[in-house]
């Protein structure tokens, strides 16, 4: 039972929770409105029974009084068959009297009308007697009335006390029906009341399901529809048979969801390319690329972007870019990312050094990306730039152009003060002082000339210029370099020797850069040779893999030489004063010399940059063996001259011109 009364319950609540609030709102108004109006007709039928139930009482009570004076003087005779005559004829005479009881002082009952033809006739007969209240006979001055209910109505009790000349005789109990015609309008106003109750809820219940059929079931259809719509479910239909105005509405709503749906067929292939050729770019880029929405979660993330952060081989859609980046990246951008958010500034660019997954140096930019009104925010792109480069380069700029600066001020300002001198106390000098003077100031315009010489040569390596590398003698540069420095080693007692190996063959090299190898190392190695020591050339074929055959072009496949090639190691060593171990790491740095540590022999310390320049283009690398006292030799080795790689060899990163070279560095200067 309790089962299904539950049952029930929940089929009404589920039934009650289908109605709109408006609908709800009217049944509670009808409610209310239908039981203020019964209960004013209910209100209204009791009233009507309260006046006759008092108008019955008024009636049974003067009626009890007026019969009890005339059967007193009877019942103190002791006359009980008048009385009982007088009585029937007075019951006969009116239909409102129920019943009559005559009890004696003690109660008990000595004549009632009607009375029972088989009682009389038979002399077994049940005593009764009337339960009083007890101080009854000594308050009896009103009669006493009640009600009480019938198998054929309400009848009204009035007690009437019998007394003759002062004696209390008994009790006179008459019932009196209730009014007819007051019960029957009553009863008639009553079951009127409860039909017009029932009929008014028959009609709101009949209302509400028309209602919900009609009415309610269609507008919930085509808002469930117009939400499948928004969320893109275009193959929404509503198929209700209705006519008249829902019916029109339901079918301009199938066909407009019919052309959202042909609509969205055509234009789905052309967005799709779109998305895929937007994923294609922003992959692509450079630049790492990360885009987040308004709860800074993360949208897309570029493959440069993962490598930056390390995040290769995550899936980070849908998570919180504060949750994912660097402790470091992370206290930087929290405030300035909610602040975007919030509308407060429109983007942020920070310089952040990163130490994992490696150490590099990026610039981190943050943009808010707005809807095409441009009113509010729909996310922020953040374009994640490594400059790591960039500063080493900005760096080595700076130093560049420090270390020039401070090379080429040395020898101007000596210039300046000698040729001040020889303007202002030209006079007061002698002519031996004054051709000291100019041959000082004359050095030092040498000097400053091969400054800016090593200079210009070493950014002409540095340059994106094309070098051709073709068949060299190399005993070609190294006869002339040796004459180039022959005096200058006669001059300071310094033997100079050439060791280079019969039928040595042809290298593949550029002629005059070899030649400026040369005269840089063999210039350093007089420098720092003292006199009575020797500097010595050689060169001698070295068999064994070629160390960069990937520069050279392929051999035929019956050309053997390729297996085994053979390289050509040149040496240029000397006995002078060595090289510290500690120095030999930045001996080919720009500027460095190593007289600044040793002694105070000039130099622009640009001489070996040029050579391990030099060399780098002939794709080998310059090495060195040296200890403090003893000496220093370089070598390198360069790979022999093919037949088979007749075309000339072009070493090629980008075009620069000379001239544009020359240019570059006369800014910089």
């Amino acid at each position: 039972m309790l089962a299904q009364l539950k049952r029930i319950r929940e089929i009404i609540d589920r039934w009650w929770s289908e109605f709109t609030l408006r609908t709800r709102l009217m049944a509670a108004a009808t409610f209310v409105f239908s039981l203020v109006m019964s209960g004013l007709t209910f209100w209204a039928v009791n009233t009507i029974q309260h006046d006759a139930r008092l108008n019955d009482t008024r009636f049974g009570s003067d009626l009890g009084l007026l019969l009890a004076a005339n059967v007193a003087p009877l019942i103190a005779e002791n006359n009980r068959t008048e009385v009982a005559k007088f009585s029937h004829r007075f019951y006969s005479s009116t239909s409102s009297v129920r019943y009559m009881l005559y009890a004696d002082d003690e109660g008990n009952i000595f004549l009632g009308i009607p009375f029972s033809e088989t009682e009389v006739q038979n002399s077994l007969t049940i005593r009764r007697r009337i339960q009083l209240p007890e101080n009854y006979a000594t308050n009896s001055e009103r009669p006493l009335v009640r009600q009480h209910r019938t198998p054929d109505g309400e009848v009204t009790d009035i007690f009437v006390p019998l007394t003759h000349e002062g004696d209390y005789l008994g009790v006179l109990a008459i019932g009196i029906n209730p009014n007819p015609t007051l019960v029957r309008y009553s009863n008639l106003t009553r079951d009127f009341t409860i039909a017009v109750f029932v009929s008014i809820w028959v009609m709101v219940i009949l209302g509400a399901v028309f209602n919900a059929l009609t009415i309610t079931k269609p507008i919930k259809e085509l808002l469930k529809g117009v939400t499948n719509i928004t969320a893109g479910n275009f193959k929404q239909r509503i198929d209700l048979p209705l006519g008249g105005e829902l019916g029109e509405l339901i079918v301009s709503f199938n066909e407009m969801a019919e052309r959202l749906e042909r609509y969205e067929e055509q234009n789905i292939e052309e967005l799709t390319a779109e998305k895929a050729k937007l994923e294609t770019l922003v992959s692509t880029i450079a630049d790492g690329a990360v885009l987040l929405d308004t709860n800074l979660q993360i949208i897309l993330v570029n493959p440069t972007a993962r490598r930056i952060f390390g995040w290769e081989g995550q899936n980070l859609a849908g998570e919180n870019i504060l949750h994912h980046l660097p402790m470091s990246v992370q206290v930087e951008l929290t405030r300035p990312l909610y602040k975007i958010v919030r509308g407060e500034r429109e983007g942020a660019e920070f310089r952040l050094t990163l130490s994992e997954p490696t150490e590099r140096t990026v610039r981190i930019l943050l943009t808010t990306v707005l809807d095409q009104y441009r009113e509010s925010i729909k996310g922020i792109a953040m374009t994640v730039q490594d400059i790591t480069r960039e500063v080493e380069l900005n760096e080595a700029k700076s130093q560049f152009i420090s270390n020039v600066s401070h090379e080429l001020r040395t020898p101007l300002f000596n210039i300046k003060s000698f040729i001040e001198t020889l303007h202002e106390f030209g006079e007061d000098l002698s002519e031996e002082q004054r051709r000291e003077f100019l041959e000082t100031a004359n050095n030092e315009t040498d000097r400053l000339t091969r400054l800016v010489n090593d200079v210009l040569d070493l950014s002409r390596l540095e340059s994106c210029r094309i070098y051709h590398l073709e068949a060299v003698d190399i005993a070609q540069p190294v006869e002339q370099t040796l004459r180039t420095y022959q005096l200058n080693a006669r001059d300071k007692g310094i033997e100079l020797i050439q060791e280079i190996q019969p039928d040595l063959p042809q290298v593949l090299g550029h002629y005059d850069l070899l030649l400026q190898v040369f005269a840089n190392l063999v210039g350093n190695a007089l420098k720092f040779t003292e006199t009575g020591g020797r500097v010595a050339i050689r060169a001698y074929v070295l068999d064994g893999p070629l160390p960069n055959a990937h520069f050279l072009p392929a051999a035929d496949e019956d050309d053997k030489t390729n297996d085994k090639a053979q390289i050509v190691r040149i040496e240029i060593s000397d006995t002078g004063i060595g090289i510290d171990p500690e120095d030999q790491e930045a001996i080919f740095d720009r500027f460095f010399r190593v007289e600044n540590r040793v002694h105070t022999l000039e130099g622009t310390g640009l001489g070996l940059s040029i050579v391990r320049n030099i060399i780098d283009k002939h794709h080998t690398t310059v090495h060195l063996v040296s200890e403090v006292g003893v000496g220093t030799t370089f070598w390198f080795d360069l790979n022999v001259f093919q037949e088979a790689a007749a075309p000339v060899e072009k070493v090629r990163v980008e075009p620069a011109s000379e001239v544009e070279a020359d240019s570059a560095i006369a800014r910089v200067l």
